[in-house]
């Protein structure tokens, strides 16, 4: 059972710890004023989160089954440990955050340089490069924790990303939880992620993608300083860490509305 647990809650971890550090890559594109760039390297962080994603569904599905006509409290449980595993993953993302965005502008510079992905990666394998890796570690410190919440919050922000938040960690989980309850019609359940997955993203990219957009432009501009910038990001990402610890308390309401749903199909 510890292994069974093990393995998804590894991957969990990974999953939100790439996709959260994703914002390190778009604030490092801001400093080095390559924003573009930086974007297309976002698409590294999106292969570890979908590769992580792909092995972590049979691991979830195997769960499912293997919990047939054992106690739902049990499952439950289960299913609470790997929601914990997406906070874990934000908070290591959180402690990395700083050494990223150090790393992100140089990674921006490197790939201009080297003009391909693949020629950027030839060039980070010597040595000398990885030696000076080390000089950009930075830890977080509490007076960053401090500026990012001092003055005006982005507050519809950061509550909308942490709704999203909330509705992209739980999504898959409930829908698995809502074939367990219901085994007549698993197959029906299991599909309807969709139904919970879409409210986020018509919430991602009707409201929050095209306000960050525009702020960085803004930024790249002059028309807002760098340092409002970081505290955005910084705000965005507490406001993950929140909707990763709300999801928690959705699992089983969003469960039970997919039984509900796949009861009238």
């Amino acid at each position: 059972m510890l292994l069974q647990l093990a393995l998804p809650f590894m991957f969990t971890m990974i999953i939100h710890a790439a996709d959260s550090l994703s914002y390190a890559l778009r604030l490092g594109g801001l400093r080095t004023k390559r924003i573009t760039i930086a974007l297309s390297l976002s698409g590294m962080l999106l292969l570890i989160s979908r590769t992580s994603n792909m092995a972590q569904g049979p691991l979830l599905g195997s769960m499912v089954d293997k919990a047939n006509g054992a106690d739902s409290s049990m499952l439950q449980t289960q299913l609470h440990w790997i929601l914990g595993a997406a906070a874990v993953g934000t908070v290591i993302a959180i402690l990395m955050f700083p050494t990223m965005v150090r790393w992100s502008s140089r990674l921006v510079v490197h790939l201009e340089k080297a003009g391909s992905i693949p020629g950027m990666l030839a060039s980070l394998c010597s040595m000398n490069t990885m030696k000076n890796a080390l000089h950009y570690i930075s830890w977080p410190r509490f007076s960053m924790l401090q500026t990012c919440f001092a003055g005006n919050l982005p507050r519809r922000l950061m509550v909308l990303n942490m709704s999203v938040t909330a509705i992209y960690t739980v999504g898959v989980l409930a829908t698995l939880y809502a074939a367990y309850l219901n085994p007549e019609q698993a197959m029906a359940a299991s599909q309807s992620s969709g139904l919970i997955n879409g409210m986020a993203t018509i919430l991602l990219t009707l409201l929050i993608d095209p306000r960050i957009a525009l702020l960085s432009d803004r930024s790249l501009r002059g028309e807002i300083r760098l340092e409002q910038m970081n505290r955005v990001y910084g705000c965005m990402l507490m406001s993950r860490l929140a909707g990763t610890l709300l999801a928690q308390l959705l699992l089983v309401p969003f469960a039970l509305w997919i039984s509900l749903i796949v009861g009238w199909i």
